[in-house]
């Protein structure tokens, strides 16, 4: 078997494929509509539709399925099952409780949480029963270099006081959001990847003021993207997430998973958008012919199928090596599918957009907010550009198996 071959899903992650494709065809797809009438009253509120598909999920046994621990699914057998929730990012992640920033804090507190933070915070999101925010993002630095973060975490007798300022705090505006986990300097005079930690704070906790929510490309999403101030923020010690100095390790090994995540939700989008394409292209006639005998339709989803195709097989790669060496092993790869994923993403849905003309860019048709959100991904989760910089110092750094030098004549 070369590095390249994947194993066959186990009968099990295939059933859960199985059920999840009718999960989305029965119950979410047409829970859409009471989705979006809901949210186009504005606020943060949690439309009653997510409760509902919640329960009819977790009843099908759709539940956890992103973390090992609990699915028993490897990372490469849940990936398909993540690329159909991708089919509608706002409704069906929630729904399988699979969502983000909810877990990557899940994994962070799996790996490295205290007993009693297990109970006090991982039991309830695994359950459902609360949302959580990830609060390591600030406008004053370049956080495409965490070792920049400015926010102080530093310690009083047996607490922790926190002051600072983040934006693009994920899931801030929920009202069921219970904790931030939150990332600043603790040392700032260790060496670089030394100075950040990780700690929990109740949304309660005094100190803590929630500004404002960020649109993204214009689209509010439900659970918002925040800008939060920490202001003499107290937390006990107890709070710190594995130990005090390791911010930085902890936030790339929550940040690894998430990455690849994003990436299988965005393939499931750009599949949406790549079938409304062809629809679109067999019902509309322009020129006395449809679209989809226009040369020039037919070459876009050509490369659309092309492009997706390549990103899922690099993305299915990645998962196969996190399964079977580690993240760690994975880290590469998991950039390479981070910056190529999305491309293809974009590429697609623009294409989609396209062809329906102004329908595209309205919410006729969710091909709008799901370009914001797939060009957003570009800088989210590190920009691209931090990605392909990794990418060629690996590059740069691997030695060629044969020379690469040509004899001269």
């Amino acid at each position: 078997m070369s590095e390249y071959d994947l194993p066959a899903p186990s009968p099990r992650a295939q059933e859960l494929r199985e059920a999840m494709v009718t999960f989305m065809r029965e119950q979410v797809l047409p829970a859409e509509t009471e989705y979006l009438a809901f949210r186009r009253r504005g606020g943060h509120d949690v439309p009653p539709v997510i409760e509902a598909l919640k329960r009819r999920a977790r009843a099908r046994g759709l539940w956890n399925l992103f973390l090992p621990a609990e699915s028993g699914l490897t990372q490469l057998e849940y990936a398909p099952i993540a690329e159909l929730s991708g089919w509608s990012g706002e409704l069906a992640p929630e729904a399988i409780n699979c969502a983000a920033p909810d877990t990557g804090n899940m994994e962070l507190l799996h790996l490295l949480g205290t007993e009693e933070q297990k109970r006090t915070w991982l039991e309830p999101l695994l359950a459902g029963e609360i949302r959580s925010a990830f609060a390591m993002t600030e406008p004053d630095v370049a956080s495409s270099d965490a070792t920049n973060i400015a926010t102080r975490i530093e310690r009083d007798g047996n607490e922790y006081v926190i002051n600072g300022r983040k934006w693009w705090t994920s899931g801030a505006m929920d009202p069921r959001c219970a904790f931030f986990v939150v990332m600043g300097k603790t040392d700032p005079g260790a060496p670089p990847h030394a100075q950040q930690t990780m700690v929990l704070v109740p949304r309660d906790t005094a100190g803590v003021t929630v500004v404002r929510d960020y649109p993204v490309l214009g689209q509010h999403d439900q659970h918002g993207h925040a800008e939060v101030v920490f202001s003499h923020v107290r937390v006990p010690v107890a709070n710190v997430i594995g130990e005090e100095g390791g911010g930085f390790a902890a936030a790339q090994a929550r940040l690894g998973p998430g990455r690849i995540h994003h990436c299988m939700r965005a393939l499931g989008a750009a599949e949406r958008a790549l079938a409304l394409l062809v629809s679109r292209a067999k019902e509309r006639v322009a020129f006395g012919k449809h679209l989809s005998e226009q040369g020039v339709v037919q070459q876009q989803i050509a490369e659309s199928r092309l492009e997706l195709d390549q990103a899922r097989l690099l993305c299915h790669h990645a998962c196969h090596v996190i399964d079977t060496q580690g993240n760690k092993a994975a880290r590469h790869l998991v950039a390479m599918a981070k910056v190529a994923v999305p491309r293809a993403a974009t590429r697609v849905i623009d294409r989609a957009i396209q062809v329906h003309g102004g329908a595209g860019v309205t919410d006729v048709t969710p091909l709008a907010a799901m370009y914001a959100w797939h060009r957003a991904m570009h800088i989210f989760d590190g920009p691209d550009e931090v990605h392909l910089r990794s990418i060629a110092k690996a590059e740069l750094g691997r030695a060629a198996e044969l020379p690469p030098h040509v004899v001269a004549p």
